[in-house]
């Protein structure tokens, strides 16, 4: 019972202390600090100009007006680090200082500008880019249609791509619509999941779909490099590549091409590496997997817009790759799935790749079951 009052004593004898302290410091700050006690003293020694300009002028307003923290706020509002026991980067700000991105109509805190940019011009922009090319895409597909073989199939198959090249091209296509359907849910769920499912499924949901995002972007970074090193040597700029673009791939009679026209290298250059590099490098950012950099908020503001900015354009360029590769040619699909193409596919569409396999410069590898037309088995080399 002793010790139950003497802990009472105590702890009415700190209170009464502090309050006292407060009151002293109201109406004389130096008086205070000199009353108070050793430990606030040297916690005093420890905190910023700052803090103790921010204090002073504290004290000097609740002598006139009682209760009145707009000091106080103005110092929060002005960003600036002040002190706090959490080690954290940043912990001691309360509130970014003002910002104005691009097209907003006043400045305001950095984080509410970053949202309103992210929320408004960066997602409507973002929604009606991919809008416009599915609906690009649509009206080309049943305009035009699947695009067919002119002459018909010899029978004969020729290795187009070999099995490393499969595997590292599905690699990244795999890991690619991974990431650009858990970004699409978590950039736009909000305006199509949730009014339909309700907080908790999209709560859960982008919950999940932020973790899918982050560990199947490093898998899609280091296939996308090892597919550089595969396919570059075939996709720098080469004889009939300008003759293919003034002739739009076909449209304006018969483009010859390489083994990758050039709309292929232009995917290659533009999509996969520029855009793909940059959305990789923005990524391992926003995972914090980058050494060297200062995870500040305002750098992981710039790094997310980025990060969006350069998705956004990648997968809307994207869709017309993969409808070509799928719906939009005959044969596409099959040289990825199987690796073989026919004869006659090569020959319409890659005409100086073919020819290069034809007079020997590039090794002819056939499958086991192709054969000559007048029916004459043809090994494998």
């Amino acid at each position: 019972m002793n010790t139950w009052f003497a802990k009472l004593a105590a702890g009415l004898t700190l209170l009464v202390a502090t309050s006292g302290l407060a009151l002293a410091q109201a109406n004389d700050p130096a008086a205070a600090k000199a009353a108070a006690p050793p430990a606030a003293q040297s916690m005093s020694n420890i905190e910023s100009d700052d803090v103790l300009y921010m204090k002073q002028n504290q004290a000097e307003r609740t002598e006139v007006q009682r209760g009145n923290l707009a000091p106080v706020y103005r110092q929060v509002k002005e960003g600036g680090e002040h002190y706090s026991s959490l080690p954290a980067l940043e912990a001691g700000v309360l509130i970014q200082p003002k910002a104005q991105f691009p097209g907003q109509a006043r400045a305001t805190t950095a984080g509410e500008a970053w949202r309103l940019y992210r929320n408004g011009p960066l997602t409507t922009y973002g929604g009606w880019l991919i809008i416009v090319a599915v609906l690009g895409i649509a009206a080309f597909y049943f305009a035009v249609g699947t695009i067919k073989l002119k002459n018909g199939r010899t029978g004969r198959l020729i290795e187009r791509f070999t099995s490393l090249e499969r595997m590292a091209h599905w690699t990244v296509a795999i890991s690619f619509l991974t990431l650009a359907l858990t970004g699409l849910i978590m950039l736009f769920g909000k305006y199509v999941v949730l009014p339909v499912f309700g907080h908790t499924v999209f709560g859960w949901l982008a919950y999940a779909c932020k973790n899918v995002h982050n560990f199947v972007g490093p898998v899609f970074t280091v296939s996308l490099i090892v597919m550089f090193a595969i396919f570059v040597k075939d996709n720098f700029p080469g004889k009939g590549d300008l003759e293919w673009l003034k002739k739009l791939g076909g449209a304006r009679g018969h483009a010859s091409a390489g083994r990758f026209n050039a709309g292929e290298k232009l995917w290659f250059w533009g999509g996969m590496v520029f855009l793909g590099l940059i959305v990789s490098a923005s990524g391992f950012v926003l995972d914090m997997l980058v050494p060297g950099i200062l995870y500040t908020r305002g750098n992981m503001q710039v790094a997310h817009i980025i990060h969006l900015v350069a998705a956004v354009l990648v997968f809307s360029a994207s869709l017309a790759h993969i409808y070509i590769g799928t719906l939009g040619m005959e044969g596409a699909y099959k040289a990825m799935k199987t690796g073989y193409v026919d004869d006659a596919w090569a020959k319409e569409h890659h005409d100086l790749w073919y020819a290069d396999i034809e007079s020997g410069k590039i090794p002819r590898v056939r499958t086991p079951e192709a054969t000559e037309k007048a029916g004459t088995p043809i090994k494998a080399v």
